[in-house]
């Protein structure tokens, strides 16, 4: 018997709105409701299919992205999303390598180098052969 938790919609809702850095008033707003009504709705485990279209639209997100959030999902695209300031002193976000470019140029070097050492043994044992060919004749 497994005891799979529900999502907890109102929770999402406030994790997406928080992301986006807006207020519950604002979301009230967005919406036609008051900010009270937002903060009932936050701690639902369930919304309604038409509320929830639309704060979805107010928050720029699907409902079904709503439905789906996972705070862990988010924190692993913020860990491999680097913000870097540039010469104008404005930020670009830049998604950066989550492994270094060098070391994988460098594996492939020496595995080219391993594949170039065998070819060469290959060709030097079919020399070889021939040889041992010729010899007999």
């Amino acid at each position: 018997m497994s005891t799979v938790k529900p999502k907890h919609i109102g929770r999402n809702i406030s994790r997406i709105r928080e992301l986006r850095d807006m207020k519950q008033e604002a979301l009230a707003i967005a919406i036609g409701t008051n900010q009270q009504s937002i903060s009932i709705i936050e701690g639902s485990e369930s919304v309604d299919e038409e509320k929830l279209k639309k704060i979805a639209e107010a928050l720029g997100v699907s409902a079904e992205t709503i439905k789906n959030f996972s705070e862990d999902a988010v924190f692993n695209i913020i860990g491999n999303t680097i913000e870097i300031e540039n010469n104008t002193g404005s930020s670009v976000i830049s998604y950066g390598c989550t492994f270094n470019p060098l070391d994988k140029l460098i594996e492939s070097i020496e595995k080219n180098e391993k594949l170039y050492e065998r070819l060469i043994q290959i060709e030097r044992e079919k020399a070889a052969y021939l040889e041992k060919l010729l010899d007999k004749k």
